[in-house]
Parts: structure tokens; C-alpha cells; sequence
């Protein structure tokens, strides 16, 4: 129940800090840095950022982004498909 309340936890902090940063874009302040955003999506925060990013049109129309952002997408379901696979060999 811990790890699921940390997911919930991270996937809502992370939509707040992709929706913070679109608001200090509209009001031209000092933003925070991709790298930071995508070490969110990276530790697990993927699906709050993916829904922040459509929901303020925030960093969609950066390809460069992008391609960083579905590659951390991308790497997590292989390690999801990994993990499912390989837990019955390992576990039981």
C-alpha cells in the first residue's frame, strides 16, 4: 500500500511542477529546468507529467522534449514487461 501511495504521491506532485512551469512561462520568470521535469517522469511520475503536458499544453510542441520524454516512457515499459516476465522465474 506504501508503494502505491508514493506513485499517487510523486504522479501529483509531478503534474504540479509541470503546471507551476508553464505558469512561470506565461509570466516570464525563471523556470524550472527540463532536466529536472524529466527526472520526475523518470522515478515514476510519468503519467501525471504526460497529463499536466496536455492538459496546460506545456512542452508539446518542444520535439526534443519529446524524444527524452518518450524515451523514459519507452524504458519503463520495458522494465515493466521485464519485471512481469522474469517474477515468476525469479519469485515463485
Amino acid at each position: 500500500m506504501t508503494l502505491l501511495y508514493s506513485f499517487l504521491t510523486l504522479n501529483i506532485l509531478a503534474f504540479i511542477i509541470i503546471a507551476y512551469d508553464k505558469r512561470l512561462a506565461i509570466v516570464q520568470k525563471k523556470r524550472i529546468s527540463e532536466e529536472t521535469l524529466l527526472t520526475f517522469a523518470a522515478v515514476g511520475g510519468t503519467i501525471g507529467s504526460a497529463l499536466a503536458m496536455y492538459i496546460f499544453r506545456h512542452k508539446i510542441s518542444k520535439k526534443y522534449y519529446l524524444f527524452k520524454f518518450y524515451r523514459i516512457v519507452f524504458i519503463q515499459i520495458l522494465i515493466g514487461i521485464a519485471v512481469f516476465y522474469f517474477y515468476e522465474k525469479i519469485f515463485v
